[in-house]
């Protein structure tokens, strides 16, 4: 690994934007966007929709239901044991580099899984899965087999040790509220790899990402120990230091745009990339703001980038046939920026909402 200089907030900030596509709206299509930028947490079927359109010139929401149609892009169980979209190319390549992530996470079943006999619950949920059925059809199944054993703890099982998809339909966000799933190796019609080495998992995450540290390496994919691995990918890496000497990691043919490149405002789906990429989300997050953005429950707020750090939250309300942005600014904010932000709510809620009669936009 050839070393070099060290980097300041700022240089990482612009390097972060750079990579996740908001610096400027993309002409990439959305499938070579997705693997760009590393796939898109998706817990509910509309955030990755946003995603894209904030990074994307001319994006519709068609693009992505059809990738999703045509099996080049899946709703899957991946990084942390959190659904994402990612490519199904991505999909090949990593998910069983994940699985020991998603193992650890049995851990979640203690107490539960007395009389659960875990082999043989994973194959009656994998023949049950070769045809697309929701959990909770699946879990009756289960039950009905397996009448002593936990039935949440079956269908967490079969949800972490089963390389599953969620299956797309005709709703308007490409899935519904309880959307159905199959095995992956029948939706896609193809074999997906069992090798867990991750080498391929880290230079997809440090191409997306960095520079990162190992920490933040470790806090995306969910897997722990990832510092002999990330030594042996060798001259695929440049190392750096950030402001307090910590080691960072990039890929070699990596470029870093101009720290004093101009960042414009950008609207970001719950549990955007910017946060979820790190371990110390310090670039673009200010540690003051952090109850607003990481709330109980795990969840993150959709946010607001400002001069490229997060500088608002908002949600979308609504009423009838009327949708109303809520933004809640975090700071002071001069009144020519909160224009412009406004400027740009009233664009997210427009694609958001668009069987609704009005638009309106709130701050808090």
């Amino acid at each position: 690994m050839s070393h070099a200089n060290t980097l300041s907030q700022r240089e990482l900030n612009r390097a972060t934007l750079a990579r996740q596509l908001l610096l400027e709206r993309s002409d990439l299509s959305p499938l070579t966007a997705l693997e760009r930028i590393g796939g898109l947490q998706a817990q509910w079927p509309k955030p990755p929709f946003v995603g894209l359109w904030t990074r994307l010139a001319n994006f519709e929401r068609e693009q992505l239901s059809g990738l999703l149609r045509r099996r080049t892009a899946v709703r899957a169980t991946m990084m942390r044991g959190t659904i994402h979209i990612v490519s199904t190319k991505d999909y090949l390549a990593t998910r069983a580099a994940l699985q020991p992530a998603l193992f650890r996470g049995l851990a979640a079943l203690r107490g539960k899984s007395e009389h659960l006999d875990i082999p043989r619950v994973l194959e009656s949920a994998r023949e049950l899965f070769d045809q697309p059925r929701t959990f909770e059809d699946v879990r009756d199944a289960l039950v009905a087999q397996y009448p002593k054993a936990n039935e949440r703890a079956m269908g967490y099982v079969a949800r972490m040790m089963l390389r599953l998809v969620m299956v797309p339909t005709d709703d308007p966000w490409a899935f519904p509220a309880n959307a159905r799933f199959q095995l992956a190796e029948s939706w896609l019609a193809k074999p997906v790899p069992s090798s867990e080495d991750a080498s391929a998992l880290l230079l997809r995450y440090f191409r997306a990402f960095g520079p990162a540290t190992v920490a933040d390496a470790q806090a995306w994919t969910g897997l722990q120990g990832l510092r002999p691995i990330v030594a042996s990918l060798g001259a695929k890496l440049r190392t750096f230091k950030d402001e307090r000497k910590r080691e960072l990691f990039d890929v070699a043919d990596a470029t870093h745009p101009d720290p004093d490149t101009p960042a414009p405002i950008r609207f970001l789906q719950e549990f955007d990339n910017v946060l979820m990429g790190y371990q110390d989300r310090s670039r673009v997050l200010d540690a003051k703001h952090k109850p607003f953005v990481l709330l109980p429950g795990l969840r993150v707020a959709a946010t607001v980038l400002v001069d490229g750090v997060i500088a608002a939250t908002w949600k979308i309300e609504r009423a009838k046939k009327r949708a109303t942005i809520v933004v809640q600014l975090l700071a002071k904010t001069p009144k020519a920026t909160t224009k412009e932000i406004a400027a740009e709510a009233e664009r997210v809620v427009a694609f958001l909402e668009p069987d609704s009669a009005d638009y309106d936009v709130r701050f808090g």
